[in-house]
């Protein structure tokens, strides 16, 4: 069982929330899910699709065919009618579309007349969308029921019962007028949650002991804002809504210092405003996490589109040489662990850290069995309470063997905690001499990165341990390398190398992909950006240049078919 659900009309019309809904329902059902999002930067208006893709095994990528349409405005039905699978039905309401359609392949269900009819408000015609392709894959309408009160907020008994009448009303109609609908849903199994890329984020944020988030909106990092916020009151969170992306990481630098783990978000035009700042974490020695939540560029470009050519600029940006820390998770999973390293090392080694994502990942959709809080790590590196009060002397950037020194809470012991933006001595005082400089960037710089390369894992490696063909990816797109695998190991022996540790790039002691790399056949990158950023760094760390590339910069991900026939074309 793989079906391809897609929601389409225009912003303002309900998209999401049929989206968000369904998948509910599909998630509680024991069902695994993959959804994924396409919008335009307007809030009401144009062109915007929600997929949905549900089967009975773990799914992790978008693709193409589409077995059931929900078609919210005409635009729906000339963009997407072609689209459709050989079984596959346009759900809409010609009504409300004030078009009736001559094909068997459509299915008139009227949203709006029977919600007004059985939950009494027109508003809650996407109840009764949701009723019908519920009904036309023959899922049962309770579970709709019972996501609909949860999503409610704080709702009367009248809009209670109007919505499950609707919901009902829907079913029905999608059972009765779809009789030659062939689509098989097989057995429920455990109910699973569904979570969305940068609420994994967020999550794995508040278990590392994140309690200070400060950010300026800026799609697509704006959800990890919004979810942090509205958290903020059970978890003991302080959410800021900075004035400017400058506020923001300098907000954070400020909290950290005085010793409470702090993030914030961006994306690559708010990222280039942070870049001073990242050299004032630095040069200070300030642990802080920054997630660049990459989208098409330069300027404004496609602010609602993903994209993958921000690699770079993140791991090199700032004046200056500046140590840091870079992940770039795919899945949830992925980004539980990443974004726990990245505080963990980021406080160890006394560092700015990144996580990189894109627009792909910050909304796609999946399912999870559940998260085990075990897997989180918290380690209290810093020196505070009596400890830092029986030192017999304390300087904030002392010289040691590893570069790290001891990292105080400031107003803990009588001891004073100083540093500065300018090249300081040991005590954070500012210097001039030449000495002291070099001393400095040895010990911040040069001891620190082949103790923090030393932690860096290599790419996970999936599918043949001797392949002939090596598929080579980063971040978003560890799910459709995986499928292509999957799909392709019938064939030949295929396997994926997906990187999500950055940097510092993985140490030639643990770079044993390179062999499996050198031993193919045929090795492609596979990126969504137009110069092959990944593969670029690649060749910069270990000499091997990729033969084959396949680039992707329209600002839409890569679907299992689009990418198994670019594949094909290199073969």
């Amino acid at each position: 069982m793989d079906y391809n659900i897609k929601i389409g009309g225009a912003a303002g019309q309900g998209i999401q929330t049929i989206g968000d809904t369904l998948s509910a329902v599909f998630a509680r059902s024991g069902y695994h899910l993959f959804s994924h999002q396409d919008y335009e930067s307007r809030v009401r208006g144009g062109h915007n699709f929600t997929c949905i893709r549900l089967s009975d095994t773990p799914v992790y990528a978008p693709r193409d065919p589409v077995d059931v349409l929900v078609a919210l405005d005409n635009a729906s039905i000339e963009r997407h009618t072609g689209e459709l699978s050989s079984d596959g039905k346009v759900v809409y309401d010609s009504g409300g579309l004030k078009r009736k359609v001559d094909d068997p392949r459509f299915v008139d269900v009227p949203f709006v007349r029977l919600a007004e009819e059985h939950g009494g408000r027109k508003v809650m015609a996407n109840t009764v969308a949701s009723g019908a392709v519920l009904g036309m894959l023959g899922v049962e309408v309770d579970l709709l029921v019972e996501a609909l009160t949860r999503a409610l907020k704080h709702p009367t008994p009248e809009i209670l019962e109007g919505n499950e009448r609707a919901a009902r009303a829907g079913h029905s109609y999608g059972v009765e007028h779809c009789p030659d609908c062939r689509f098989a849903v097989s057995g429920r199994s455990v109910r699973k949650m569904v979570i969305e890329g940068n609420q994994a984020i967020a999550l794995a944020a508040i278990a590392s002991g994140c309690r200070f988030y400060s950010a300026y909106p800026m799609t697509p990092s704006t959800g990890i804002l919004n979810f942090m916020a509205s958290k903020a009151a059970d978890y003991g969170l302080v959410v800021e809504q900075a004035e400017d992306e400058m506020s923001a990481i300098n907000m954070i630098q400020g909290a950290s210092f005085a010793g409470v783990r702090s993030m914030t978000g961006t994306s690559g035009g708010g990222f280039a405003l942070m870049v001073e700042g990242m050299s004032l974490a630095g040069m200070t020695e300030t642990p802080v996490v920054v997630v660049l939540a990459q989208r098409p560029g330069p300027a404004t470009g496609f602010p609602t589109r993903t994209e993958q050519s921000d690699l770079l600029f993140g791991l090199f940006a700032g004046h200056g040489e500046v140590p840091r820390i870079a992940f770039a998770p795919g899945t949830p999973e992925q980004a539980f662990r990443a974004v726990n390293r990245a505080f963990d090392l980021a406080e160890k080694y006394q560092v700015p850290a990144l996580i990189i994502t894109d627009q792909h990942y910050a909304d796609s959709r999946w399912t999870l069995e559940g998260i085990d809080p075990e897997t989180f790590v918290y380690n209290d590196y810093r020196v505070g309470g009596e400890a830092f009060a029986e030192l017999p002397e304390y300087a904030r950037h002392s010289f040691t063997d590893s570069g790290v020194s001891p990292l105080a809470v400031p107003g803990d012991a009588p001891h004073l905690v100083v540093t500065d933006s300018d090249e300081h001595d040991e005590e954070g005082h500012i210097v001039e001499d030449a000495e002291t400089r070099v001393k400095m960037v040895e010990k911040r710089l040069l001891r620190k990165l082949p103790l923090i390369g030393a932690e860096m894992e290599p790419p996970e490696h999936y599918g043949s341990d001797s392949p002939e063909v090596v598929l080579v990816g980063w971040g978003s797109n560890y799910g459709v390398l995986r499928e292509a695998v999957d799909a392709l190991s019938g064939e030949r022996e295929v396997a994926m190398l997906h990187f999500c540790d950055l940097w510092p790039f993985p140490l030639p002691a643990r770079q044993e992909f390179l062999e499996v790399l050198r031993a193919a056949r045929t090795a492609i990158c596979v990126e969504n950006n137009a110069t092959g950023k990944l593969a670029w760094l690649i060749r910069a760390e270990t000499g091997f240049e990729f033969a084959e590339r396949i680039n992707r910069f329209d600002g839409r991900p890569f679907t299992c078919e689009g990418l198994l026939e670019e594949i094909d074309g290199r073969l």
